[in-house]
């Protein structure tokens, strides 16, 4: 069970980025592809449908379930935009502690739980496919 929402702590964190983003509430919600109104329900703390909750994080630079953290106490996860050869990726500002050897051992951890029958080599080969698309993508640092 999640936590109760906070609205009005969502409308103020909503309001002080959109202030730091864009000139009105009209373009912030056309950046989000939502209407003026349900933006404007957001900033005055009443609910909306999480989809669109999903929409304004992507517009104000948070990584998509940032509004719900919000509500529920947390905070926006900032993300960043990376340009490679596939496109322009949101990548979620993570903190620099993550290590290529903490991907790997989470992957693995992962995988062994969902999917027990893999080898250790499958399992190894799975590891270093995620970590170096994240690398790729400018989350994890490059290979010395």
């Amino acid at each position: 069970m999640s936590a109760p929402r906070d609205l009005d702590r969502l409308a103020k964190a909503v309001k002080t980025r959109r202030l730091e983003l864009y000139s009105s509430r009209l373009t912030a919600a056309k950046s989000a592809g939502v209407s003026k109104d349900t933006w404007a329900k957001v900033e005055d703390g009443l609910p909306v449908r999480d989809v669109s909750y999903g929409k304004i994080d992507r517009a104000l630079d948070w990584a998509v379930g940032s509004c719900v953290l919000i509500a529920e106490g947390g905070d926006p996860i900032p993300v960043r935009h990376v340009e490679t050869e596939g496109g322009v990726h949101m990548v979620a500002d993570v903190p620099q502690k993550l290590l290529p050897a903490d991907v790997r051992h989470i992957v693995s951890d992962s995988v062994m739980a969902t999917a027990p029958g893999l080898s250790g080599g499958k399992i190894k080969q799975i590891s270093d496919q995620i970590v170096e698309e994240l690398r790729r993508r400018g989350v994890l640092p490059e290979a010395p």
